[in-house]
């Protein structure tokens, strides 16, 4: 009886089984990457990281009623609302409370010249591009993305800040829109019937010319 010569070794026969597990496995892996991994549930909604400062917004924003361009101050000019440098602080803090001992660490950074350390709370990945100065000066108030910082100790993240969620608002930016100049005023609510409510957000719509893209280039850059 003849010698039967493989042209590929014996173990090569599983890969035609093996490939067909795979093509089975891979959509529901694909299905539960996307469901559940970049869904909303599971994004940083309550998110409140301690600070090496105890700051809070509800003092400074709200019952002393800083504007939040005071600390963040490109917000308008630029797509990063910047993180206040340590003279910022000081500009208040070398006479208000200059020697509390909850501001030891305002005060090395000063005296170093080195940033404080703060842990940003609202961080988006790096291939999402976002411009908060095309937002708020068309009348998207911080109150949108970030809530009632001014009632907050400390902050926390409000929402999902996903995908679908700014989706969500770029085919429907209506709700969202006020006048510009409101924008900070995170305590600002419309006066008026629900029908002057209605007409008040379609003007700021059509006066700002506000048609949102939905194009993946317009954050996926």
């Amino acid at each position: 009886m003849g010698r039967y010569h493989y042209v590929f070794p014996r173990w090569t026969n599983l890969l035609l089984p093996g490939a067909i597990f795979m093509a089975m496995v891979a959509p529901l892996y694909v299905v539960y990457v996307v469901a559940y991994g970049f869904s909303p549930m599971t994004t940083d909604v309550g998110y409140a990281p301690d600070q090496v400062i105890e700051y809070s917004h509800k003092l400074h924003a709200g019952e002393l009623g800083i504007d939040c361009r005071y600390c963040h101050n490109t917000v308008e000019y630029s797509a990063k609302a910047s993180i206040p440098p340590t003279q910022t602080c000081m500009n208040c803090h070398t006479q208000i409370h200059k020697d509390s001992p909850k501001l030891e660490a305002l005060r090395q950074s000063y005296e170093k010249g080195t940033p404080v350390t703060w842990t940003r709370v609202h961080d988006l990945p790096g291939y999402a591009y976002f411009n908060h100065s095309a937002h708020v000066n068309r009348g998207v108030s911080c109150v949108s993305c970030h809530g009632r910082v001014d009632r907050m100790d400390v902050v926390q993240q409000m929402q999902p800040l996903s995908m679908g969620w700014c989706l969500d608002c770029h085919r429907n930016p209506t709700e969202n829109l006020r006048d510009p100049s409101e924008v900070t005023n995170l305590g600002w609510s419309f006066k008026g019937t629900e029908q002057e409510l209605v007409d008040y957000h379609d003007f700021w719509q059509d006066h700002n010319n506000i048609n949102p893209s939905q194009d993946c280039s317009t954050c996926h850059r």
